[in-house]
């Protein structure tokens, strides 16, 4: 059986189907690389060039902090549920964070599986 890690798309992954398919499912993340500790900022997560019908669409975008120096990891930010053909495959969050870690996003396509990217941000 395996881990629920192991069934997560992200831009390492090298098997073929998976490499014809990153382009276009791979979240893509707008944030800035340094913020001020304890002001928020916007995080834009978004799925470029992917159909968005009933059939093939993305379902849901979720976004997690790994905090660096804290014990337990991650802590969930947001989660935005989407509708195929009425909703657009992006979300924006705000976030404030006090410490530097990696922000990571998933997104869950009905066809392909949940797809996973994620970005450092320095927190000053």
């Amino acid at each position: 059986m395996k881990k629920f890690s192991e069934v997560i798309y992200s831009p390492e992954v090298e098997d073929k189907l998976v490499i014809s398919k990153r382009e276009n499912h791979t979240p893509r993340i707008e944030a800035p690389k340094e913020v001020k500790s304890g002001e928020a900022f916007p995080v834009k997560v978004y799925i470029q060039g992917h159909p968005n019908t009933v059939q093939h669409s993305f379902r849901w975008i979720e976004l997690y902090f790994y905090e660096m120096g804290r014990d337990f990891n991650p802590i969930f930010i947001a989660r935005a549920e989407l509708t195929p053909e009425i909703s657009e495959q992006e979300a924006t969050f705000r976030v404030k964070l006090n410490k530097s870690g990696i922000i990571y996003a998933f997104a869950y396509c009905n066809l392909h599986g949940v797809w996973e990217n994620r970005t450092e941000i320095k927190v000053i």
